[in-house]
């Protein structure tokens, strides 16, 4: 009998609070404001300059939301050609093949230049050798020099050092460094080569073995690893390392633009977000990391 009258309260109370709303207070909020959604994803050189962005640009437009991934510079176009990403980034330019397949889906992709880097070589800092041509770049990725003492270095087995297939900065090396620029030629890199995730990777590779060569984004290079100075093919005795003016005056060979790609020409939030990469707020931030502000 006293549960049931504890019970009957209980129901009544509830009862009186459904019946009398005007005295409950109300739980409701103002819904919260809208927010938009960017999908970036692609290139590993790219994608610490991208997150700094996405970070930076949650302070300009709070209601936007930006994921950033890397991949690969290849890993991202696929993306952008499925329709599965609103940015692809690259650091090197889409294919013609990739185009293709991206308007055969109903893509027709945009190109911006987001920023320019240099491939950087670079070898363990007790390694004396401090200056290549091009000709003996390429011959080492191709596996015809694999000693350092053909080089005027130590007796030493040549270790070379690359990115994986998927990545843009290997295509980019094997077009304009081992094949050096010449689309007829269809030579590879040596079977020997060890081929690497990601930029980090290279760096503590090259930091660790005294036999290593790598290339590297010159966004990534540390104190850990020694620049080699690359010749110019206009004077092959000239010899120049990696810097913004070098890179800009256009005498350092191994440099390249780097690239974000939208579906289609960007509207809305996608608009506004590669407006503001490419202003000087943003490109400020290339600088901090790095890579050379986009200045054309």
């Amino acid at each position: 009998m006293r549960r049931f009258l504890i019970l009957s309260i209980f129901v009544t109370v509830l009862l009186i609070s459904g019946c009398n709303g005007q005295n409950t207070p109300s739980t409701e909020t103002t819904p919260p404001a809208s927010v938009e959604y960017i999908e970036n994803k692609g290139s590993d050189t790219i994608v610490n300059l991208a997150l700094a962005w996405a970070e930076r640009y949650q302070t300009v437009k709070p209601e936007v939301r930006i994921s950033v991934t890397g991949g690969g510079s290849g890993t991202g176009i696929t993306a952008l050609i499925n329709g599965t990403v609103d940015i692809a980034n690259a650091s090197r330019q889409i294919k013609s093949e990739e185009q293709e397949a991206a308007k055969a889906a109903g893509y027709n992709p945009q190109e911006f230049v987001i920023a320019r880097d240099a491939i950087a070589i670079i070898v363990h800092p007790s390694n004396p050798v401090d200056h290549l041509t091009l000709e003996q770049l390429s011959k080492i990725y191709k596996g015809e020099i694999t000693n350092w003492s053909e080089l005027g270095g130590e007796d030493r087995e040549i270790v070379c050092l690359s990115r994986e297939t998927n990545s843009g900065t290997h295509v980019y090396f094997l077009e304009a460094v081992v094949r050096m620029g010449s689309g007829e030629d269809k030579s590879i890199f040596t079977a020997n080569a060890l081929l690497l995730p990601s930029s980090e990777g290279i760096i503590a590779e090259v930091k660790d073995n005294p036999n290593a060569i790598g290339y590297d984004s010159l966004g990534y290079i540390t104190d850990d690893v020694k620049l080699v100075a690359v010749s110019s093919l206009e004077t092959p005795d000239m010899f120049i390392l990696p810097s913004l003016e070098t890179v800009n005056n256009n005498s350092y060979l191994i440099s390249r633009n780097l690239y974000m790609y939208t579906l289609d020409v960007p509207t809305g939030a996608v608009k506004d977000y590669m407006d503001w990469i490419l202003s000087a707020e943003a490109q400020q931030i290339v600088s901090e990391l790095g890579f050379i502000p986009n200045i054309n």
